[in-house]
């Protein structure tokens, strides 16, 4: 069983760590059964499976359900889920029970949060017991605050503030971090000063592991993927050897390309 605290002896030992989106059984059996180390119940399923342009109108059900899904495939994976919009920023209070229900109804042994400002929550949460993932850089659940799907923490001052948002969300008690779609130096300063594992999607090699959408990685989303994606279809002639590609490269260090 993969637990926070493996995770943090791969980063020590510099293993780098592979994540990907899961929503269903099937592929969360086939995933954990290809080496994943961490499967994400991302709100992104509202985007990629019930086609809506992006992961605001996910709700608490949605997220319960498709996380159960995934617990009943999902091997020795960590399995982390989105708290969705709406479900943490407003009452600590509402945001443990939400995390409980994602937890106990769920089956995960994380949530993820965005934000900055969710770093009161990660530490409530965390001093009840529940692990928590924070997300830095680009959170699409501010897409409309960020205007836009944009790189993140541009410039020296902006790059300054990620890394002092990823100190604080660790002080505050987060087991793990994502950061998305920034320049890769910044990326790499935030998971060479953190202690805790730092994944990155569009974030550079820098980071402890990555992730991407599940989609993306195999090609299935018929929207624009972003810059950043691999479809790992394009070289393997089975789902099951894209995703072995996948870990692989991500384990080599392969993918993401450096520079």
């Amino acid at each position: 069983m993969k637990t926070v605290q493996t995770l943090t002896k791969m980063k020590q030992a510099g293993e780098k760590i592979a994540c990907l989106t899961c929503y269903d059984f099937s592929f969360a059996r086939l995933l954990a059964d290809a080496g994943v180390d961490v499967l994400l119940v991302g709100d992104s399923v509202d985007m990629v499976a019930a086609g809506k342009t992006s992961t605001l109108g996910a709700a608490m059900e949605q997220m319960v359900y498709h996380t159960a899904c995934v617990a009943r495939g999902s091997g020795s994976a960590l399995l982390v889920a989105d708290m969705p919009f709406g479900s943490y920023e407003a009452d600590n209070k509402d945001a443990f029970g939400n995390a409980r229900r994602l937890i106990g109804d769920g089956g995960a042994h994380m949530v993820k949060v965005e934000g900055a400002a969710a770093a009161d929550c990660v530490e409530f949460l965390s001093a009840r017991g529940i692990l928590v993932c924070g997300h830095l850089g680009l959170t699409p659940q501010h897409l409309h605050r960020l205007g836009g799907y944009k790189t993140q923490a541009r410039g020296e001052a902006a790059a300054g503030q990620l890394l002092q948002d990823a100190r604080r969300l660790q002080e505050c008690g987060a087991a793990m971090l994502v950061v998305e779609c920034v320049p890769p130096p910044a990326a790499a300063a935030v998971a060479e000063t953190l202690t805790i594992p730092v994944i990155g999607i569009g974030a550079g090699a820098g980071c402890d592991g990555q992730i991407l959408v599940l989609h993306d990685a195999l090609g299935l989303y018929p929207g624009p993927s972003p810059a950043f994606a691999v479809n790992f279809m394009q070289r393997n002639n089975s789902i099951r050897g894209a995703v072995n590609d996948y870990v692989t490269s991500v384990k080599t260090g392969a993918f993401p390309p450096a520079g």
